[in-house]
């Protein structure tokens, strides 16, 4: 499709340069992003402005005003929103994770009694910013005060709950140890997705997971009718004793890798994995058990040690057949924990090794607190009407 290039715009970029020069760069460059951010939304929508087309992705759905700070100086620009809320222009996604970023290298200054030069050096490397020791310690009390707010809000009714864990590299005594990152989603009553909290541990053993969900628990954490996880034995352990009395759906995916780990042959591997989403794209409960007994059968000759796994296990996998048609794509694995992941193991591409568990869970709370605003104010994750 076509892009409409706005040929006004570009005059009045050249005119600016032409009669201001140098001092005139920061407007200019204010008028081509904004214009660019507009190119790149009606590319997302695959439509132009007012334009009748069976391809169209979205609509248009207004601005939303964002001051950017660049070594040209403070710009005003209207960043371009659609009606579903999935969009963001790609070249201010640097801008947020120079944000980040700058939030670690506060966070770790005010932590680890760094010098401001050197947090400066950092800085003006990454984000083309220089501060002041003042403005240091403002924004590093600011961000403690934020994520300490954040992770202690009063929570409500979540019909369903995700729980997923995931490893960063962390300093801790001299040695170099896995921190276990503990993330707790949630689908509110009105089918919006949003991020419960998070916790950082040494590992994920029983007594942590336990203190997490007891820590929901005491903040308002109700009306459950699922939890969806990983079959991990001290998150099981900490469910049983925290909310025994709310269901439990193993996700589906990790069955699948789980269930490779007993698969003899490898030329039999992609064998197995289409029986058991036979199993899992039943119907209903009635035609997956059915189609669970033909599969155990089938194995128990030639691989007996699979069979007896997926007896014991598989069934884990298939409570979410008690629950609407509708949602069961959504429940079936905790694959709404990917997008944060993903998010993290970029940005800690660049920390490596975290000086100490702190630290890492500064960085991951900037993080989902960020993701959780953007899917409250966007689609509706599933229609619990």
């Amino acid at each position: 499709m076509a892009m409409r290039v706005n040929n006004s715009k570009i005059s009045e970029v050249v005119e600016l340069i032409s009669e201001r020069g140098f001092s005139g760069m920061a407007e200019a460059m204010q008028i081509l992003l904004n214009e660019a951010m507009l190119i790149e939304r009606t590319r997302h929508l695959q439509a132009l402005p007012y334009e009748r087309n069976p391809l169209r992705q979205d609509y248009a759905n207004g601005f939303k005003p964002k001051q950017l700070k660049t070594q040209l100086g403070e710009l005003s620009l209207n960043v371009p929103q659609v009606r579903e809320g999935e969009f963001y222009p790609s070249f201010l996604e640097k801008g947020i994770r120079s944000e980040r970023a700058l939030k670690l290298a506060l966070a770790e200054m005010y932590v680890q009694g760094v010098s401001t030069r050197k947090v400066n050096a950092v800085l003006q490397e990454l984000c083309g910013l220089e501060i002041s020791s003042t403005e240091v310690s403002r924004a590093a009390k600011l961000l403690d005060e934020e994520l300490s707010n954040w992770k202690n809000r009063p929570l409500d009714k979540y019909i369903y709950v995700f729980l997923d864990a995931r490893y960063e590299k962390v300093r801790e005594s001299g040695c170099v140890i896995d921190c276990a990152i503990l993330i707790a989603y949630g689908v509110n009553a009105q089918g919006k997705r949003e991020i419960l909290g998070l916790s950082v541990s040494l590992s994920e053993a029983e007594v942590h997971w336990r203190s997490f969900l007891e820590s929901l628990a005491s903040r308002g954490l109700n009306g459950m009718k699922l939890i969806i996880s990983d079959a991990h034995s001290g998150l099981k352990a900490a469910l049983r004793a925290v909310f025994p009395s709310v269901p439990w759906q193993r996700c589906q995916f990790h069955l699948q890798q789980n269930a490779q780990a007993y698969v003899t042959k490898r030329d039999r591997k992609s064998e197995v994995a289409g029986s058991i989403r036979a199993v899992f794209d039943a119907e209903n409960m009635m035609e997956a058990e059915r189609i669970l007994k033909q599969v155990v059968e089938r194995y128990e000759k030639e691989m007996p040690q699979l069979a007896k796994w997926m007896q014991e296990n598989i069934s884990e996998g298939l409570t979410i057949f008690n629950f609407p048609a509708d949602h069961r794509r959504r429940l079936r694995t905790s694959n709404i924990a990917e997008r944060v992941n993903q998010e993290i193991r970029r940005r800690s591409r660049v920390a490596r090794v975290f000086p100490n568990a702190r630290s890492c869970e500064r960085l991951a709370g900037a993080i989902v607190m960020e993701i959780s605003e953007q899917w409250l104010s966007g689609v509706t994750y599933l229609n619990v009407a």
